[in-house]
């Protein structure tokens, strides 16, 4: 069986299990579960802290994960990242009191807290940074009023926490993180059952992003219509009863729809409908 590897807790859970479910695999029915396995589909899932799942992966023990790539990055584990998934996004930045500092350059000699010492780290050397960093789990927005840190480095999403606290983004972005799928550095990408299970995910990202439309158009207008509506390959078109119409089918880009039925119905398109795509295979 191929064994994933599946955040247990947190923004990735509940997110990563919906797509697991699109995609057609058994997810868990109760929280506690630790190991659900999908004998249909020849799977077996394990159910760990996201930022453990890194490490599960690089050991060999799993073939692959569901993790954040910050967490991937984080843990310093052999594991890359073979899957973009588009969920739990955010941004890595430093924050600090208002003229503490205007970038990383003005860090040396501070002390910079965070939950995300590996990447820090990492950061500050690459910029021949001096500066110390101390490890805190949780919150660190109080570390600064504490004389714990002068700098934090943190997930940033809105920033609302961070200005309540009274601290102010500084510098460029270190990171920008979503959830990805990992396996082990140097593991075999040709794997069967690593293909099938990424393909399925592709699939649900694919069934997100489109809508099908189906319209029935004059014949004289087809080219116009094909053109607003080129599908991935061409769309299908069926001749209709009634004389000099067609009926037209293709795959759009759900964010572009409404546009494009506006820009139909001006053409003379009529009983432009959208439908949801559940899956696919490109």
């Amino acid at each position: 069986m191929l064994r994933i590897a599946v955040p247990n807790k947190g923004s990735l859970s509940g997110p990563a299990s919906a797509m697991l479910h699109e995609a057609g695999y058994q997810q868990r029915k109760e929280s506690k579960e630790l190991v659900l396995v999908d004998p249909v589909n020849e799977v077996e899932f394990f159910y760990l802290r996201p930022r453990d799942i890194a490490i599960y992966v690089s050991s060999g023990r799993l073939d692959i994960g569901i993790t954040g790539r910050d967490l991937l990055l984080d843990s310093g584990a052999n594991a890359e990242e073979i899957l973009e998934l588009g969920f739990a996004r955010s941004t890595f930045r430093y924050a600090t009191k208002p003229g503490t500092a205007k970038g990383v350059e003005d860090f040396d000699g501070m002390t910079i807290a965070t939950s995300y010492e590996g990447i820090v780290a990492k950061h500050l050397a690459d910029n021949g940074i001096d500066a110390s960093v101390v490890h805190l789990d949780g919150a660190v927005e109080t570390s600064i009023d504490l004389g714990v840190a002068q700098v934090i480095a943190d997930v940033v999403e809105t920033g609302t926490s961070l200005r309540n606290a009274g601290l102010e983004v500084i510098g460029e972005p270190i990171l920008d993180s979503q959830a990805v799928v990992i396996r082990r550095t140097g593991a075999n990408g040709e794997d069967p059952k690593v293909q099938q299970f990424l393909r399925r995910l592709q699939g649900v990202l694919v069934a997100r992003s489109y809508v099908m439309m189906d319209y029935d158009c004059r014949v004289e207008h087809l080219e116009q219509a094909v053109a607003l509506t080129p599908g991935l390959e061409s769309p299908t078109i069926s001749p209709l009863h009634h004389e000099g119409w067609v009926a037209v089918r293709s795959m759009v880009a759900a964010k572009e729809a409404q546009r494009i039925m506006d820009d139909l119905y001006d053409l003379g398109a009529r009983a432009i409908l959208t439908t949801a795509i559940h899956a696919c295979r490109l």
